[in-house]
């Protein structure tokens, strides 16, 4: 693990840390200012949300490492478990 990632979770208690996890589907929406990024990843049903200004290359398929704290969101009035990522990297 990089140093960069171990101080992250060092000085943010709720922060989680994933490494060679596999991308199932990615999707990228406009919102306004930002491109709103979902990933599914195998073998988890949450799914881990991020944002970026521009869009970016597809990565299903790819291996990522992640860092990302559990949040909760409510669509349609049902509150949903899902990841905010606050760090991507593909491997």
């Amino acid at each position: 693990m990089p140093n960069a990632v171990k101080k992250l979770l060092k000085s943010h208690q709720k922060l989680n840390h994933s490494e060679n996890m596999k991308v199932a589907s990615h999707v990228q929406r406009d919102s306004k200012e930002w491109v709103l990024n979902t990933l599914m990843i195998e073998g988890c049903d949450v799914p881990f949300k991020y944002k970026r200004k521009k869009m970016y290359k597809n990565i299903k398929g790819q291996r990522v490492n992640l860092t990302y704290y559990v949040s909760k969101e409510t669509v349609a009035g049902i509150e949903m478990e899902v990841m905010k990522v606050v760090r991507i990297k593909i491997t």
